[in-house]
């Protein structure tokens, strides 16, 4: 492939942001917002093409390498494979939905005071889903980690200038917890230069060499391994390392918590399959046991946790460290099943979150608070609204014929034919899911109609172009989703290749026979 797609990908909404940034004061309060949605639907287009040039059946593709820093064996080398172009297009097609559904978002200061410019806002969208997209095309691991920290920034101005009234701790508590892991990484990242100078190519640190070696000694591949897990893990995010998505949640405006949970945070669990059993599969192997019952107990504690919230943003947000613990439990269960659902798992928790998260954002700009006690009866003035609000709960509880539903089965069947015990405490989670979602549904739209309620206007064109293209992706792909399930197929193949692990054999026939 000789034109660098993926570069043009890293490229447009990266030149987008700084122009929309550089736009003068007095320039007209929309022009922003309209170059902004320009670009982003620009870069939806281009992620389009690129996926119909995709070919599924073969490896990483579009790939290209530059050296970079020769003396580090450094490169600036892009690649996609399955799993990277379906994060990419979620990336591309939430970025435009979140900037139409948070039109207005940066308009009012905190304390309701108009803003002189919304530029920021959005330029910072934009740089946000560039880099996003670098995490998930980068085949060199100091690429990535450069990548992997940057993200950080647009993040923290985000949730810092534009959030709630708690924005500046909830931003500060969010670099902290992200530096620390990235910190770690680090390390771990010095550690790979090290050991890839003992190979026979030299240092490097490009992936496809480092993997084709013959891999790095046990000890200090597992101490490397829990350096780069650590990182992943807060990302991602995983108990114990979860208590910044909360706050950071509950200050942020729902499109940055849209984007922050439902693209970025996958770039944890992205990085766990792409890194951590890629170049570590012994390692990875060793860790397995910790992992799963991190990963379960994510599932559980995020969802009691998710019961007992009374604020929408925290709701949403512990509802998303459980259905993590599902992600992180499908790779780490080293079968195809979990992994190939929880591929698809990071897809579909990306549709749900974002609808979930946008909705959430509607009847808050209408109500003024985010309080699940402040709202009751709405679905009788604002129909329309509470139906997308209860397809958004109920694939938060991945019901059948929804796409969430889907991962979510391959993830219990991966986690029952690797320990049947992690998959019945799993199975708690969903049976707690239904409590938690039916519950937010009952508690703001049915009942009798508040009278704080009862001037709700129903959703607007605005609104509707930015929530029903998702709650349609999650409904078609709930009936079929052959065609992303099909993206994976390789990547899968290749990973358990990589990591030394066979899927069991099915002992049915066995049984019969025996009988």
């Amino acid at each position: 492939m000789t034109f660098p797609w993926l570069t043009v990908l890293l490229l447009v909404p990266l030149i987008g942001g700084l122009l929309v940034g550089l736009l003068p004061t007095r320039a007209r309060a929309e022009a922003p917002k309209q170059i902004a949605l320009g670009v982003a639907l620009v870069e939806l287009v281009l992620s389009i093409v690129v996926a119909l040039r995709f070919d599924s059946g073969a490896g990483m593709q579009f790939t290209e390498v530059h050296t970079w820093i020769s003396s580090f064996g450094a490169h600036y080398a892009v690649g996609v494979d399955g799993v990277g172009l379906s994060l990419v297009l979620l990336t591309t097609i939430l970025t435009p939905l979140v900037m139409v559904a948070g039109w207005h978002d940066a308009d009012l200061a905190p304390d309701g005071s108009p803003r002189a410019s919304t530029k920021g806002f959005f330029a910072w969208l934009l740089v946000l889903e560039a880099l996003a997209i670098g995490c998930f095309v980068a085949i060199d691991v100091l690429l990535f980690y450069v990548l992997f920290e940057a993200v950080l920034l647009p993040v923290y101005f985000l949730v810092g200038q534009y959030g709630g009234p708690n924005r500046a701790k909830a931003a500060t508590k969010f670099l902290l917890f992200s530096l620390a892991g990235g910190l770690i990484m680090l390390a771990g990242v010095i550690g790979v230069y090290v050991q890839s100078t003992h190979l026979d190519g030299g240092p490097t640190y490009l992936l496809s060499e480092l993997t084709a070696a013959d891999g790095f000694d046990h000890g200090v591949a597992r101490w490397l391994f829990v350096a780069f897990f650590i990182a992943f893990a807060v990302k991602a995010p995983l108990f114990p390392v979860h208590t910044w998505l909360p706050d950071t949640c509950e200050a942020g405006t729902p499109g940055t918590n849209t984007l922050l949970v439902s693209v970025l945070d996958k770039i944890g669990s992205f990085g766990m399959i792409r890194f951590c059993l890629e170049l570590f599969p012994e390692a990875s192997r060793w860790a397995t046991p910790v992992v799963v019952v991190l990963a379960v107990i994510s599932i559980i504690y995020g969802a009691l946790m998710a019961i007992g919230s009374r604020d929408l943003m925290r709701l949403v947000a512990y509802t998303s460290v459980s259905h993590f613990g599902f992600i992180v439990l499908g790779i780490f269960v080293m079968n195809s099943q979990g992994l190939q659902g929880a591929n698809l798992y990071m897809f579909a928790h990306g549709l749900s979150t974002a609808a979930i998260f946008l909705t959430c954002g509607f009847l808050m700009s209408r109500r003024g608070s985010a309080m699940v006690d402040d709202f009751g009866g709405v679905d009788k003035v604002a129909p329309v609204l509470a139906g997308f609000f209860l397809v958004a709960n109920l694939s938060l509880l991945s019901l059948p014929g929804l796409f969430t539903f889907v991962p979510e089965f391959l993830v219990i069947v991966g986690a029952w034919l690797h320990s049947p015990w992690a998959a019945a405490f799993a199975v708690s989670g969903i049976v707690l899911a239904a409590v938690y979602a039916l519950w937010l549904y009952q508690r703001t739209m049915t009942g009798p109609t508040r009278p704080e309620v009862a001037g709700f206007a129903d959703l607007n064109l605005r609104e509707l172009a930015a929530v029903a293209p998702i709650v349609l992706l999650l409904v078609v792909l709930g009936f079929f989703p052959k065609p992303l399930n099909a993206l994976f197929d390789k990547p899968v193949e290749h990973t358990m290749s990589q990591v030394g692990a066979t899927d069991p054999a099915p002992s049915a026939g066995d049984q019969e026979a025996a009988q």
